[in-house]
């Protein structure tokens, strides 16, 4: 079939604008992808900055002040805001909308205090546990060797509040044995029930075993078997209201990390 120069002509333009419109649509495919591909990069690069507030129970006090400070030396330009206090009072603040970023609970009981309220950005993570000890004054002076010792009269013992995670597994440990103590006191924190120890305003008082190690040779510690009855497991979790989502989330991460880990057992916590 013998074709006119007009219709060789014709032909030959409907082939120059179809090769235009599918080299157009393959560029803004490669457009697209490489759009999508840049904001992936982005987002995975992005780096923490800013201040990150975490909430956590007080016998993470020296763990964490530590893991802070390698934060932010791992972190330029970051910094670690803590707020340590008994579990049952920061989840407290944290449901009436205290600015937090992460929750360090020293039970799950006490972090789903959270978790039943408003929930979390992530599911609770178990990161360590702890065991409960006796910290007596230095050198053991009332030969304390056994919970059951504690219920001898005239023995000045400090307990925690049962509604705090240490003051709970205390009792768990004392029904566990079958005993009956009335404290001279409760406290709203671990740390303060050690306190009256280290000021000799007490003979004795039952706190978790990092708490007598983080105290040195201001105590003496006392294990006792009963304590395997009510060892506490530590979730962490990423606040659901976080204002420093980045910095939250790289600080869980080194919770956790190998050399996380390192410190906390280091501190006498245990694996969980």
């Amino acid at each position: 079939m013998c074709r006119t120069p007009e219709a060789r002509q014709t032909r030959r333009a409907h082939r120059t604008r179809r090769f235009l419109r599918l080299a157009g649509t393959g560029a803004a495919a490669l457009l697209a992808l490489s759009a999508c591909s840049s904001s992936s990069d982005a987002s995975a690069s992005k780096k923490p900055t800013g201040t990150v507030t975490v909430f956590a129970a007080a016998s993470l006090k020296e763990s964490f002040t530590t893991l802070g400070k390698e934060f932010e030396k791992e972190h330029p330009g970051t910094k670690v805001s803590f707020n340590f206090g008994g579990s049952d009072s920061l989840a407290a603040g944290i449901t009436s909308g205290a600015p937090a970023d992460v929750f360090a609970a020293a039970s799950p009981a006490t972090m789903a205090l959270v978790t039943d309220k408003q929930g979390t950005a992530g599911a609770p993570v178990t990161f360590v546990r702890n065991q409960l000890e006796i910290a007596t004054l230095p050198g053991n002076p009332d030969k304390v060797s056994s919970l059951k010792d504690l219920t001898a009269s005239g023995l000045k013992v400090v307990l925690c509040d049962r509604t705090v995670p240490c003051g709970a597994a205390a009792q768990k440990a004392l029904d566990a044995a079958g005993l009956k103590l009335t404290p001279v006191s409760y406290e709203h924190d671990v740390k303060s029930a050690l306190t009256k120890v280290e000021l000799k305003e007490a003979d004795a008082a039952v706190v978790y075993r990092t708490d007598v190690r983080a105290a040195g040779s201001k105590v003496a510690g006392v294990e006792f078997p009963e304590s395997a009855k009510a060892v506490n497991d530590y979730p962490i979790a990423l606040l659901k209201n976080a204002q420093n989502t980045t910095a939250a989330k790289a600080f869980i991460t080194l919770v956790r990390s190998e050399e996380g880990q390192k410190v906390l057992t280091g501190a006498g916590f245990l694996k969980p």
